[in-house]
């Protein structure tokens, strides 16, 4: 395996994208193998950029016959860190973190969310799924009592910053952000964004070009 630094964050963003594919080859269609063309051409990438994202990590499959579907798919699960549960704790009992609580395939992918914490007196108490809603003071003792890595941030963009204080500050290394805005973390700690509003304006956009080349392509 190469040095961790030297590995492009490209092909870091595309080793979920094998693994879910093998999960499904291995699960639901009972493939034992698979070549680099067929693996990549299911999901829009080229056979060289897959043999190069996975020489990253190793020498796998054989030349001329392909991957061993189960063999890949536990090699990547190890890579990626999936090949165990990774407890976390979500901040933000509204609509959309009770969506993430409920949805199920985050277990596939080595994430389970066991704790989920707020501020509001209505909701603690109350249960997501079997999850009982905790009170966000509660925290540090739940980020060291469970050894939690990984923390959830589903609340408004004016208090997404001080939630991401109190879990660093309560021990966690790895925050998933679903707040609208940019949250300032020291360096040892990693972040991924999700600001559903760019994605969905970004289709939007799409769209909105779309029919604006139809319209003087009529003219």
């Amino acid at each position: 395996m190469k040095n961790r630094d030297s590995i492009p964050e490209a092909t870091i963003e595309r080793l979920p994208l094998y693994y879910r594919y093998l999960d499904k080859l291995a699960t639901f269609e009972d493939v034992e193998v698979v070549s680099s063309k067929d693996l990549g051409g299911k999901l829009g990438i080229a056979s060289t950029q897959v043999r190069k994202d996975l020489s990253y990590y190793g020498e796998f499959g054989r030349r001329g016959v392909g991957y061993d579907v189960i063999e890949l798919k536990r090699s990547l699960g190890r890579i990626l860190g999936v090949d165990r549960l990774w407890s976390a704790v979500l901040v933000g009992a509204g609509n959309l973190g009770r969506a993430l609580v409920n949805y199920q395939g985050f277990k596939k992918m080595g994430l389970e969310i066991s704790h989920v914490v707020d501020n509001d007196l209505n909701k603690i108490g109350n249960k997501v799924e079997d999850i009982t809603v905790q009170s966000i003071n509660r925290i540090e003792k739940i980020v060291n009592n469970n050894d939690i890595k990984i923390g959830i941030v589903t609340v408004p963009a004016e208090a997404a910053q001080d939630v991401a204080d109190k879990l660093i500050d309560a021990g966690i290394k790895a925050l998933w952000n679903f707040a609208p805005t940019r949250l300032y973390v020291p360096d040892d700690i990693s972040v991924r964004n999700e600001d559903l509003a760019v994605g969905i304006v970004s289709l939007i956009y799409h769209l909105s070009w779309d029919e604006k080349d139809e319209s003087e392509a009529d003219e």
